[in-house]
């Protein structure tokens, strides 16, 4: 857990009639980083040709994604609940990779696809026509109240509206089928009248419709006139419209649920086929990914990759007995391959954490993965993140709801992505660490319910006794972030050193400014700054100490160039002349160093103020809130509604603005002033074909 993985590199041959059966034990371990072979040899050798794949697998890719589209959206859930797990195609024999047929597949896919169509696009037209009614609601709506529009008001509006709004009679006898026809349309017909062989209707329908519609109407003997309001002085015309128009959307909105269900039973009632195939085309798409990266020659098969060292004997047994002891394995160590293929080839890394540690360790690769060997900041991340976001946001009450949010997050998402779980589980662990600080602080929603078990955080902000004799004002707040920022960016130069170490690298061990000399120098600033503000800005340590903390090391860092190029000469490499043009450029590297040495590390120093400020303005938002509160106290100063309103705005914007504010100062604190002094972030995920990864 404290350094990434150990791998192993491994370079095979076995027989070409043995290859399928490897290549399901390779399948079956899901532990092999595959690099091409012509990586290996640069590409050099005639002899070594890639392997031809028998199956397309772009075709086998399509077809497996038009699956996972089409049962996607089918299912509620989404593509993933209703696909088969892939830890359950472990058990697949090789006969069952010879039982897939791309052509069989595709054309069930064309005929499932066109039936889909066919479902989707009634569903389309339904919902049309359902955005057309809305539409005319809108229109209707714009035309007054409905107690004072008349069936002559109304048409007269319409000119400046979307809307058609037809009056007249008809032949009683047309009326039937011209309802019936008029449905084709998103329309209205009112009947306002009625006599032995006439009807009187008023019909309301868009004005792109009106052509089609006024040949409706002369179909069915329509003579154009005014509705005589004689003949219903009650009517309500806008009512009537808008409640059958409210009437139709019911309808077609049942048909759209129809069509829904319709849908949902078609995909449901082929599930079993679509696992199936779906399986069939992952398997055979993994298979063929794998011999993909295989190299052979008239009789073998060659193939390389990385895994994790603790996987070689497991891997060894897998494979001698799929090529039944017909093969050979190479092992090299990770510094062998790297050298000899000059850097073309790069070792995978693999952070290999505890899972409660995974939301940290997510943090960690969102920045980069680390250097193959190097150390992994993940436990070192979990610790000072919630250190720095405790500090920021201590109050136990806004707290707890962050971890009630977090499990919230945890049963949403249960069934979605690991980013989001690990984010709601990262904002349950933020909870808990507001928690801690908040007893510590005695804050409870900003208020003190219970003695602080360290110091009264707003007692100082309001100028009252903190209950701590060690903490006092706000500077000694302050003094404590920078305590806090000098221990991590301490821990953060010792793991560089480690690193180094690991690397014998010991030119940076010694001459980097985050290496030995530049630690030396920063904790000589460290005491000389203390030394300074105690004597109350007026003397600096001796002369002894200064030539001792700040002299001999910047006489290392500008020696670093002669001693590199010293050893450069010794062993044989080709060097730059002593010129005067060298001297220059080495006195102007010097000197720009140690201003990055003095200046760098007093601003990350400094840096860590903004935990305080952070902490400060979390406290002050809420004094001010309850200042707030106390202001809207009814007689006897008893709170009010909208007091207790006031307070819960106030708790909610500050859980919502400060949470925020804390998480994200938190990682910037992180990446920019802890990382940059050990991080090398040139790491290439370790990533086996595997079918126990997800797609």
């Amino acid at each position: 857990m404290m350094f990434t993985s150990s791998m192993t590199h491994l370079t095979a041959v076995v027989l070409k009639k043995d290859s399928d059966a490897v290549t399901k034990a390779l399948l079956q371990l899901g532990a092999l980083d595959f690099v091409r072979v012509s990586e290996l040899s640069g590409g050099s050798d005639a002899r070594i040709r890639s392997v031809q794949a028998s199956v397309s697998s772009a075709r086998i890719i399509e077809n497996r994604r038009r699956i996972e589209m089409i049962m996607g959206s089918g299912s509620s859930g989404g593509s993933q609940e209703v696909l088969p797990v892939l830890d359950n195609l472990q058990n697949l024999n090789l006969q069952d990779l010879n039982l897939l047929n791309l052509d069989e597949i595709e054309k069930k896919l064309s005929e499932i696809s066109s039936r889909s169509q066919e479902i989707k696009e009634e569903q389309r037209l339904v919902q049309q026509e359902i955005h057309k009614f809305e539409d005319m609601i809108r229109q209707l709506s714009m035309y007054g109240s409905s107690e004072s529009i008349t069936a002559q008001g109304l048409r007269k509006s319409s000119e400046y509206s979307f809307l058609t709004i037809q009056t007249g009679t008809m032949l009683s006898v047309g009326v039937s089928q011209f309802e019936k026809d008029l449905k084709a349309y998103p329309s209205v017909s009112l009947i306002t009248g009625t006599s032995s062989d006439k009807t009187s209707m008023l019909v309301i329908s868009l004005k792109k419709d009106e052509k089609q519609i006024l040949r409706l109407l002369d179909a069915s003997g329509w003579m154009e006139g005014e509705i005589p309001l004689a003949s219903s002085p009650e009517q309500n015309v806008k009512e009537n419209a808008l409640s059958d128009i409210q009437n139709q959307i019911v309808i077609l909105k049942e048909q759209q649920a129809s069509l829904h269900n319709q849908y949902q039973a078609f995909i449901d009632d082929r599930r079993e086929w679509f696992q199936t195939s779906w399986s069939l085309l992952r398997i055979n798409e993994l298979f063929y990914r794998i011999q993909s990266f295989f190299s052979a020659t008239d009789r073998t098969v060659l193939f390389s990759g990385w895994l994790p060292t603790e996987l070689k004997a497991p891997l060894e047994l897998v494979l001698y007995q799929a090529a039944q002891r017909r093969c050979f394995l190479e092992w090299h160590e990770p510094g062998e391959i790297t050298k000899e293929t000059k850097g073309r080839v790069t070792v995978p890394v693999q952070l290999k954490n505890p899972g409660f540690l995974k939301p940290f360790e997510m943090l960690v690769k969102n920045f980069s993965l680390p250097e193959y060997g190097s150390i992994d900041p993940t436990p070192f991340v979990a610790v000072l993140y919630l250190m720095m976001f405790g500090l920021m946001f201590g109050d136990a009450g806004h707290g707890l709801v962050l971890v009630l949010l977090g499990f919230l997050g945890k049963y949403i998402f249960r069934k979605s992505s690991d980013s989001k779980k690990k984010l709601s589980v990262l904002i349950l662990y933020c909870g808990l660490s507001a928690i801690v600080a908040g007893v510590l602080f005695g804050s409870y929603f900003g208020h003190p319910l219970f003695p602080p078990l360290w110091f009264n955080y707003h007692a100082i902000i309001a100028g009252h006794p903190s209950g701590n004799i060690g903490v006092q004002s706000i500077y000694d707040i302050l003094l404590i972030t920078i305590y806090f920022g000098i221990a991590v960016l301490g821990t953060g130069l010792i793991l560089n050193w480690i690193n180094l170490v690991r690397k014998k690298n010991w030119m940076k061990l010694f001459f980097d400014k985050a290496g030995i000399t530049g630690g030396w120098m920063y904790g000589a600033g460290v005491y000389t700054g203390f030394y300074f503000v105690h004597h109350l800005y007026k003397t600096l340590p001796g002369q002894t100490f200064l030539l001792i903390g700040f002299g001999i090391p910047s006489l290392l860092l500008l020696s670093k160039e002669p001693v590199q190029l010293f050893l450069d000469r010794k062993a044989g490499h080709k060097v730059q002349e002593i010129s005067v043009s060298f001297i220059l450029t080495m006195l102007m590297e010097w000197i720009v160093e140690l201003l990055e040495v003095f200046s760098g590390y007093l601003a990350n120093t400094l840096s860590f103020m903004r935990v305080a400020g952070l902490g400060i303005a979390h406290v002050s938002l809420m004094i001010a809130f309850f200042q707030m509160a106390h202001m809207a106290d009814g007689p006897g100063g008893e709170y009010t509604v909208w007091s207790y309103l006031i307070l819960l705005a106030g708790n909610i914007l500050v859980i919502a603005l400060e949470g925020l504010s804390a998480g994200i100062q938190s990682l910037r604190l992180n990446y920019y002033e802890f990382f940059s002094k050990y991080f090398s972030g040139s790491g290439r995920a370790y990533s086996p074909v595997s079918i126990r990864n997800r797609v």
